[in-house]
């Protein structure tokens, strides 16, 4: 079922697990996602960048793959199609296209201006029943070309933006895109509970998610994220089996050098990242 985030995150706060945000990046990202969340009855997000909605062919093109994905897949479970870290411009144009759910990132321009434009996001989405995601206080490293340093984010400015209307709430722990640093001085737990009070109860969301120690991601799931975003952690385990692939020779062999042969190891390395996220996150069987 292609949803709004909105439904999934609130069960998912309340039973006290979180809802894996997968992002894709082509046809056999999302195929492997989609695959993997049905076989294991998983909730399931579908993170969309800007850059790679671009790289893909457009936010209209993400959205008829996904439906037909989905459709001849035949998948039972809740999904949504989610902007991720979108513009304002892309927020309403995801929105358009047919997002079922949208995250506008104004964490980079001054407060009251992000809160100003959240508003109308808000407003816009929910009138078309879309959840909506918000940031305050960058999340560190670089996404799409935005790159901040990770701070931690303001306790007044999380609590008047968690009166907005919007579904899920992204705020800086310390936390980081990307591979974290050996110097990584960890999450902000004091930060994050004082977060979820002032928010009054709001489903959190953890960027970074890649690196982030098991017991890290289980605390921070006890103190109210119900969503966590993996996307380098998949990409670096595609990469590897790829290049073991082709360093094997594997290429060289009779049609070895089929991109759906070629392909396949790195399909199935990503598949079992997958896999060990819904465990982790503790979204099996929660569809």
């Amino acid at each position: 079922m292609l949803v709004s985030a909105k439904d999934m995150l609130k069960k998912a706060h309340k039973e006290g697990y979180a809802v894996a945000q997968i992002n894709i990046n082509n046809l056999e990202w999302t195929q492997l996602v989609l695959k993997v969340a049905e076989e294991l009855k998983s909730p399931v997000i579908l993170g969309v960048s800007e850059g790679a909605a671009k790289y893909m062919g457009g936010f209209r093109l993400v959205m008829a793959m996904v439906r037909e994905l989905h459709n001849s897949l035949k998948i039972t479970v809740p999904v949504a199609v989610h902007l991720d870290h979108g513009t304002y411009e892309g927020a309403l144009n995801a929105l358009e296209a047919g997002f079922t759910s949208i995250m506008y990132d104004g964490s980079s321009l001054p407060f009251e201006e992000n809160l100003k434009k959240t508003k109308e996001i808000v407003k816009l989405c929910h009138a078309k029943g879309v959840s909506v995601e918000a940031e305050v206080g960058s999340i560190g490293g670089e996404e799409d070309g935005v790159i901040g340093a990770g701070e931690l984010a303001d306790l007044e400015e999380s609590r008047r933006m968690s009166k907005t209307g919007i579904d899920m709430f992204a705020a800086g722990i310390g936390n980081i895109h990307g591979p974290y640093p050996a110097n990584w001085k960890g999450l902000n737990f004091e930060r994050l509970r004082e977060i979820q009070e002032v928010t009054g109860g709001i489903p959190l969301v953890l960027h970074g998610g890649t690196g982030i120690p098991v017991e890290m991601i289980q605390k921070s799931i006890s103190l109210g994220v119900s969503k966590i975003n993996v996307n380098t952690e998949l990409q670096q385990a595609f990469a590897a089996a790829t290049r073991k692939y082709i360093e094997d020779g594997k290429d060289l062999q009779p049609k070895g050098y089929d991109p759906r042969k070629l392909l396949k190891p790195g399909v199935e390395a990503a598949a079992n990242v997958v896999r060990d996220k819904f465990r982790q996150y503790g979204s099996v069987n929660k569809a």
